[in-house]
């Protein structure tokens, strides 16, 4: 009986949706703390799962070996890689735990933790990055710079909490699908309200670029000239054909140069000024 008492209480207990969310807010607001050149953000990721994985494994060589597996080489987007890689480790850590528990063939291998880890990662991280930092929080941005502009802290506040709080939510919502996916949490990232989130966000963040481009880069023409006593003014001549046609113009040259040289940010504003300083010596702009 005391064998048996003593099986029992090393049980693995049930993780809940509970517990996951617990671990992707721990390793959300630890993400960059602990950071290292050694293991990257694993340490983050070992301090969210910690709760999970002391549920889990009750005896103390289990749990060393499963810090030690989470401790591993780890970097990721915080969102889109945090919430589903958190989520679907806390789901196989379950698998690996009970298959422990009770003596059976251990599929969930080392190897097979690590690698499907390390396959999402980058995968992940490119997806967030282009995404969030590249669209998203320019949303945020383009919403509040009429309030920055009148002088209105609302302006300055408004894309810090509403971007905090979208990355926050998101997060969540990828850890707990994750869980719940278990291996399969792949399948997230292909399924059919994922890609019309991402096509919708990418289509609006470039409809906002465009309302960043016309509204707040201001370039004009200079050039006016008489014919027959009749004055010729470009720049109302180009308002009346195609408004914002010259910052239009700008910022597509800038794209053309990003598209040939890559994303040389420095060069391209050092050209940038050079060509303006010139046009505005001869006074065509």
């Amino acid at each position: 009986m005391s064998e048996n008492v003593k099986r029992a209480a090393k049980a693995p207990e049930e993780i809940t949706k509970k517990d996951v969310t617990k671990a992707y807010l721990r390793w959300h607001f630890a993400n960059e703390i602990p950071h290292s050149f050694e293991r990257y953000l694993a340490s983050s990721l070992l301090y969210g799962m910690m709760p999970i994985l002391r549920k889990l494994y009750k005896d103390d060589e289990s749990l060393k070996a499963a810090y030690k597996r989470q401790l591993l080489f780890f970097n990721t987007q915080l969102s889109w890689g945090g919430g589903v890689i958190t989520g679907l480790m806390a789901s196989m850590e379950s698998q690996r735990a009970k298959e422990e528990y009770e003596q059976s063939e251990i599929t969930m291998q080392d190897d097979l933790m690590y690698n499907t880890k390390a396959g999402l990662m980058g995968a992940l991280a490119g997806i967030g990055d282009a995404i969030d930092s590249g669209t998203v929080q320019y949303i945020f941005i383009a919403i509040a710079v009429p309030w920055a502009q009148q002088g209105s802290p609302l302006g300055a506040l408004f894309p810090f909490v509403c971007f905090a709080l979208y990355q926050v939510l998101l997060g969540l919502f990828f850890a707990r699908q994750a869980f719940d996916m278990g291996r399969n949490a792949t399948g997230l990232m292909g399924s059919t309200g994922v890609k019309t989130a991402i096509d919708t966000l990418s289509v609006l963040g470039l409809f906002m670029m465009g309302i960043l481009a016309g509204s707040y880069v201001k370039v004009s023409a200079n050039l006016q000239f008489t014919i027959s006593g009749k004055a010729f003014i470009i720049q109302n001549i180009l308002d009346s054909v195609a408004p914002g046609i010259l910052p239009l113009a700008v910022v597509m040259g800038v794209y053309l140069f990003y598209n040939k040289k890559g994303l040389k940010v420095t060069p391209a504003l050092l050209w940038l000024t050079l060509i303006l300083i010139v046009l505005a010596s001869v006074r065509i702009l």
